[in-house]
Formats: structure tokens, sequence, C-alpha cells
């Protein structure tokens, strides 16, 4: 299933859980309410979590042989 906010006013939000086969036509219908705001928040893909996953491996590897520089958590923190 995918899962869309809509927000009306910047106040009100509405969660909706859509079959995947019935979401095509129901985006395509509430985007013809003027008065609806779609915030379109699917995540990613069980393709693009597997090659994101791989890569942080990758670099896990790589700081452990000394070949990639890391920073301190505090530095990291400091940028919030």
């Amino acid at each position: 299933m995918n899962t869309t906010v809509l927000k009306r006013n910047k106040t009100q939000k509405v969660v909706l859980d859509v079959d995947k086969n019935k979401y095509p036509f129901f985006i395509e219908l509430i985007r013809n309410f003027d008065f609806v705001q779609i915030e379109d928040n699917q995540g990613d893909s069980k393709e693009e979590i597997i090659v994101n996953l791989m890569e942080g491996f990758k670099q896990i590897k790589q700081i452990k042989k000394g070949q990639l520089q890391t920073r301190p958590v505090e530095e990291l923190l400091n940028e919030f």
C-alpha cells in the first residue's frame, strides 16, 4: 500500500492508506480539488534500500582499512 498525506490550509492533515491498484485513480481524483495539497510520502523502493545498505557496508569496510576519513559525532551534532 502507498501512504499519502493530504494537507488543507496547512493546519489539517489526513493520512490515508490506499490499495496499490486504486492509488493512481485516487491521486488523479484528489488532484482535481484545488483546496487539497498532496504531499507524496512513498519512501524508498526496496531496490534503493538495498543499494543504500550496500554502499554503507562498503564505506564501513573503507573506514576499517583507513581508506575513508570519519569525523567526531559532536561535529555532526553541531551542524544542527
